[in-house]
């Protein structure tokens, strides 16, 4: 439950500190003393917008603590910070956390039912978390798991699906051109090396001539003449202090003569071959070709891309197998969420006479006679995070009046009442510690108030109930009562909030009925009022 709240520099509150307790309290005062400013506060220590203007005026930030216990004991001290600049912080037990985790902590907290939170009974959304706190109470909330688990699984499977034959149907666009280019590369019979090595070759074939001489002017050099390189090594002769020398000059000689053996062959084979030079110097036009249409490098890039394409082409051919497959998964999914959502529908239609007899019930006590309620479940085309079913509330106020859309059909009173008589319905299988209605009573005046006001203190029974009200017979109803009033200071005109004892709740609850001139009827009808209670 909400035990304490602390608000600094917020609007036209300095500072204020209020205590709470468990059962019914209401907060009453005069139109612009300022609830709505504590009920704004709330929301905002609660994860709600941050907006500066809504500082002190000459503060530079603001401050709302708000300290929630547990039935065992245990407390949440959380706050917020919102500077002048716009940057606000927020705190758990002095931990910073996140808006977002925030918000989740305040979900598990306190519900806070706003005057505009009236429109939600025409929301489709809303009304089927109503069929579902009943249907499926939070420590029942298995098959609502098992369900979308399963749908998130289904539409990942229909996602990839969808890819895949967009990816199937690119790809068989492409098909022909993938192919065609495959064929070339493949009917190229490439090799990693061979441009390198027809290089070499065009080089070896072009020079043809000018090698043969230079390798028989090399040849000539170490062997052919009396001073040649070969014949003065042999004049050297060494004394045996140099006998490593010796050798060493008798092995560099062998090999010379060995290198001049091998050039006298290569001069011997080496010819001109215009032929094999005219289809090496083609080969290496076709592979630069190649290169520059594929925006290659290498030989060896250009065979990267061919073993692509390849696989290109057996991905086309493997694509309709892919597609079978992963539609005969699909359809498994679909079964098995088909299966779960029937499910879903079953325990929701199973509640729904218990739903449409209690709130026809609780509305008959709130004046409402002739009031008839029914939770029509018909089924969506396709699945949603929640199953199949779109929920309908039917609603009729008046004797022999046709149902319809509560929407559409219900006037602002009677909109009040329905949403009180829900929230009475589902907050037990909610566990909220906490709800607070700001204004629920719109509409609603005489015994329908005071009807009002004793499912409140009914539902305050297992939980906290905090109301904002004009009433006097709610008011009346509650356990304590606050009273919210304004002050002028030399500065400023300042919100404050006072407990009020028997007396003060008479003069309160008098004032309500009455206006300022209370008068002897006002009060004696104010504690009459209580002594109801």
């Amino acid at each position: 439950m909400l035990a304490h709240l602390h608000i600094r520099h917020y609007a036209l509150i300095n500072e204020l500190d209020i205590d709470f307790t468990r059962g019914f309290s209401v907060l009453t005062g005069e139109t612009g003393a300022g609830k709505s400013i504590i009920l704004g506060a709330l929301n905002l220590v609660m994860g709600g917008k941050a907006d500066p203007r809504t500082i002190t005026e000459g503060e530079d930030k603001c401050v709302i603590e708000a300290l929630f216990q547990t039935d065992n004991g245990d407390e949440s001290l959380v706050r917020r910070e919102l500077n002048r600049n716009g940057r606000s912080r927020s705190f758990v037990n002095d931990e910073v956390v996140s808006q977002a985790e925030l918000k989740q902590l305040a979900a598990q907290l306190i519900d806070i039912h706003s005057q505009h939170a009236n429109l939600l009974i025409g929301d489709d959304t809303f009304q089927l978390q109503v069929v579902d706190a009943i249907a499926f109470p939070t420590q029942q909330t298995a098959l609502l798991n098992q369900y979308l688990e399963a749908y998130t699984d289904y539409c990942d499977c229909r996602t990839q699906l969808s890819s895949l034959m967009a990816e199937a149907k690119k790809a068989q666009q492409e098909a022909d051109y993938v192919q065609f280019q495959f064929k070339q590369l493949d009917e190229a019979d490439l090799h990693e090396n061979e441009q390198d090595e027809l290089t070499e070759e065009e080089y070896r074939l072009s020079h043809a001539e000018q090698i043969r001489e230079s390798l028989q002017y090399g040849v000539q050099l170490l062997t052919e003449e009396d001073n040649s390189v070969l014949s003065l090594l042999h004049s050297i002769h060494f004394d045996s202090a140099s006998a490593s020398l010796a050798e060493r000059l008798h092995s560099a000689t062998i090999e010379l003569e060995d290198i001049a053996h091998e050039a006298q062959q290569q001069a011997d084979t080496l010819e001109s071959d215009p032929q094999r030079l005219q289809q090496v110097q083609e080969r290496l036009a076709m592979l630069q070709e190649l290169m520059h249409k594929h925006h290659c490098q290498t030989v060896a890039e250009l065979i990267a891309l061919r073993d692509s394409l390849q696989n290109q082409c057996l991905r086309i051919d493997s694509y309709d197998e892919d597609i079978k497959q992963l539609n005969q998964l699909l359809q498994q999914k679909e079964l098995h969420l088909t299966d779960l959502a029937q499910q879903l529908t079953l325990a929701r239609k199973s509640v729904v006479p218990l739903i449409s007899e209690t709130l026809k019930t609780n509305l008959r006590t709130l004046g409402m006679a002739h009031a008839e309620v029914d939770v029509q479940i018909t089924q969506l085309d396709d699945f949603t995070p929640s199953g199949k079913d779109n929920v309908q509330f039917m609603f009729a106020a008046n004797l022999n009046q046709s149902l319809r859309r509560v929407s559409e059909i219900a006037s602002g009173g009677e909109i009040s009442r329905i949403m009180l008589c829900i929230k009475a319905l589902t907050a037990s299988t909610r566990g909220l510690p906490t709800i607070i209605f700001d204004e629920i009573d719109t509409g609603i005046s005489g015994e329908v108030a005071s009807q009002m006001g004793r499912i409140m203190r009914q539902m305050a029974a297992s939980r906290q109930i905090i109301a904002i009200t004009h009433l006097p017979q709610i008011a009346a109803a509650a356990e304590e009562h606050y009273r919210v009033y304004k002050s002028d200071t030399a500065k400023r005109t300042e919100t404050h909030i006072q407990a009020l004892n028997t007396d003060a709740r008479v003069q309160e609850i008098a004032s309500m009925l009455a206006g300022k001139n209370i008068t002897e009827a006002a009060i004696q009808t104010a504690q009459e009022l209580l002594k109801k209670q």
